[in-house]
């Protein structure tokens, strides 16, 4: 935890509820959120929180509800208010007083295909357009493209998986994962590591996408900047964020049909990822496929060959016989840090 707070300056109750937090493995993110929360609530009050009655409740939500809280931001207070009443101060009867907000379901934005491709292309620089890449071709989420490592990369060091499988650690849940790659993704990468190792700033195992410093990951909120300093470049009007691009890559599988339980493997929404032997099954293999298609038509640059996404030729080995042998159909990659 980046701060601890000391017992003389705040409410035993504080600490406390940073052990019960602490204990049941809550993030530091969600910690501090709880923790806004609460101290909302204690200044709503104006006396120690711990005094609190059932009508304090309801005036409370009754004042977010005036004051034009979001829904969103209404149901993230009682998640923390239910917490702190449920766990910290044991009093269960509080918590059940707390009521959470309904609200419309709208469709998340996607940029058709054409919007894509000239989202990338003006993305600030080749490090946000190869994790703004990453973000559309693997189906990421802005947090799990953050915190991408070198050795996440199939072939990126010896000893490292050489199937076509980004590596996602520790990504929504806490649950480790694998997400797709496709070849032409696999170049753009290629291209990043080599311009952030000639500028000296990536470490062979360190951070695929370095910060300000190359000891810490890009934060969300510089890929957030980039995405709407390219949309802006763009010419795109619609409101976008890195999670328009997820939102991409499964509408465009759908308009491939390919079938919504095999979107939600890709988007590693459901279960890890499991593969047998050297190749995909026969679901997940059409889906590569249908998006490959996708992403030719949208992330291959026109304006030079030696583009991020210009996939390469394939070519079939030869034996001693003059026999070809076939290939390996795209399930295998050459190491991220081999020279073209």
């Amino acid at each position: 935890m980046s701060e601890q707070p000391t017992r003389s300056s705040v409410s035993p109750l504080r600490p406390r509820m940073f052990e019960d937090m602490a204990m049941r493995g809550l993030r530091e993110e969600t910690q501090r959120d709880y923790i806004r929360f609460v101290r909302s609530f204690a200044a709503f009050v104006g006396r120690p929180t711990d005094t609190a009655t059932a009508e304090d409740v309801r005036r409370f939500q009754v004042h977010q509800a005036e004051s034009g809280v979001q829904p969103p931001t209404i149901n993230g207070s009682v998640s923390a208010l239910r917490f702190f009443f449920t766990v910290t101060l044991d009093r269960p009867d509080l918590s059940r007083r707390f009521i959470l907000v309904r609200h419309p379901r709208k469709l998340p934005t996607a940029l058709n295909v054409e919007e894509v491709g000239r989202l990338l292309e003006a993305a600030p620089g080749l490090k946000h357009k190869a994790a703004l890449g990453a973000a559309y071709g693997a189906g990421l989420r802005v947090s799990e493209v953050a915190a991408l490592k070198v050795d996440d990369i199939p072939g990126s060091s010896p000893g490292t998986s050489t199937r076509m499988l980004i590596r996602v650690e520790q990504g929504k849940g806490r649950k480790d994962c694998n997400a797709m790659l496709l070849p032409q993704l696999l170049e753009l990468l290629r291209l990043w590591w080599r311009e952030g190792r000639r500028r000296g700033v990536m470490l062979r195992h360190g951070w695929l996408f370095p910060g300000r410093s190359s000891l810490e990951p890009i934060s969300t909120r510089q890929l957030n900047r980039a995405v709407h300093e390219a949309a802006e470049a763009a010419g795109i009007k619609t409101r976008v964020s890195p999670h328009t691009l997820r939102h991409s890559f499964a509408t465009h599988l759908l308009e491939q049909d390919v079938d919504i339980r095999v979107i939600q493997v890709l988007l590693v929404e459901a279960v890890p990822l499991r593969l047998s032997g050297d190749c995909m099954s026969k679901p997940i293999a059409n889906s590569a496929a249908a998006l490959a298609r996708t992403k030719s038509a949208c992330l291959a640059p026109e304006q030079s060959p030696t583009g991020a996404f210009a996939a390469r030729p394939r070519r079939s080995a030869s034996n001693a016989s003059g026999r070809s042998r076939p290939s390996s159909g795209g399930l295998r990659c050459r190491p991220l840090h081999k020279s073209p």
